[in-house]
């Protein structure tokens, strides 16, 4: 339709929203979400040990230590602000997300912190433990038999409802703020400083939404650091092969068994120019790094651990190799005790046809020898 042009002084067209009662809620919100932040202490980095000769540090940054107990704990916070102050999440109003948990508990914690309702749209095999957090926190859990209706089943549900669909694998690489503001990259290179290799020549993350490797990636070039990222991606899962034919369409047809990363396909927060490199990581792989882990330092943690940890070995060898010191940094995602029965049972690990001697036994002899097995 078109409008005919005025002649003349026109009646100014004036519409105003603005809704004191609502602003008041929203800066009540977003004072919670702040403060919440403000309370947190930073998350530890852990040494993995290695033989003294190597000249190499590899380290863990814990993120297991937030209080939701996972990596997503900072993803969930920056997704609460940006929605906030985007206007899209509104009293009363549930927010909805797809998550395979560790994203989802840490969203119902928020969720319950600023007095929103929220659901959980998560494939029916999530652990037990993941499935009672949430619940723990106040959200509702509704499950999906086939783990690539999460998007559609989260937005049906968000008009629906009149909620909002949080859509982490969309905005997870927009609402963290990477050039600082309390982001991991910045968490990780204060607290370097002191080491005798405070600039690591790797930094290895897993991709669930790639938000993390985003971050990671942007900041260092931003800082102008020489430190390389390097993505670990496992089994059923479409990140590298997305990157490496350079197809954003790819797909595959099952879900991943290492949760909380790997996608069935591209997710619009992967940054693929960002990142160095990529790694894929046999599932079997994964959980002989994460068990291998627990003898090293005494601590249990999630498959997606492993995932990062399996790649970061096989770069320290790469520098063994090469007569290289410095230091390398990966990712303690969450904890393994919401996974005891997955990755720490054999019973599961016969049921999914995984054999994790071989590659247990390629982590010992490597860390006794300093030779990465062929």
């Amino acid at each position: 339709m078109s409008i005919p042009p005025r002649t003349g002084t026109g009646v100014t067209l004036d519409v105003d929203r603005s809704d004191p009662a609502y602003r008041d809620w929203l800066k009540e919100a977003v004072r919670k979400v702040q403060a919440d932040a403000n309370r947190s202490a930073d998350t530890h980095l852990l040494r993995f040990p290695l033989p003294e000769r190597w000249g190499i540090d590899l380290y863990l940054k814990d993120e297991s230590t937030h209080p939701t107990g996972s990596l997503k704990h900072r993803l969930a916070r920056s997704l609460f602000l940006y929605g906030l102050c985007n206007g899209w999440i509104r009293p009363g109003r549930p927010v909805i997300e797809a998550s395979s948990g560790s994203t989802a508990v840490s969203e119902a914690y928020f969720a319950k912190l600023i007095g929103v309702p929220f659901i959980a749209v998560m494939p029916r095999t999530t652990s037990a433990e993941k499935c009672r957090l949430i619940e723990f926190h106040g959200g509702r859990c509704h499950f999906v038999d086939d783990s690539r209706k999460m998007y559609e089943e989260s937005a049906r549900l968000a008009a629906e409802t009149g909620g909002h669909y949080m859509d982490q694998f969309t905005y997870a690489e927009r609402a963290t703020d990477w050039r600082g503001n309390n982001n991991i990259a910045e968490s990780i290179f204060r607290q370097l400083r002191l080491e005798r290799f405070p600039e690591p020549a790797w930094i290895v993350a897993t991709a669930g939404t790639g938000g993390t490797s985003a971050t990671l990636a942007r900041y260092v070039h931003y800082m102008q650091y020489d430190t390389r990222i390097c993505v670990a991606d496992p089994d059923n899962s479409c990140f590298f092969e997305g990157w490496t034919t350079g197809d954003p369409d790819v797909t595959c047809d099952c879900g991943s068994r290492i949760e909380g990363i790997g996608r069935p396909r591209v997710e619009p927060s992967f940054v693929p120019g960002a990142i160095d490199r990529m790694m894929k990581v046999p599932d079997a792989a994964s959980v002989a790094a994460v068990r291998a882990l627990e003898g090293a330092i005494g601590r249990k943690a999630g498959g997606s651990t492993g995932t990062g940890l399996w790649s970061a070995l096989k770069i320290v060898a790469e520098m063994v190799a090469e007569d290289r010191t410095g230091s390398v940094v990966t990712l303690l995602c969450d904890p393994g005790d919401r996974y005891l029965d997955k990755y720490y049972s054999d019973a599961w690990l016969a049921a999914q046809g995984l054999d994790i001697a071989p590659y247990s036994a390629a982590i010992g002899s490597f860390l006794a020898t300093g030779v990465w097995p062929d």
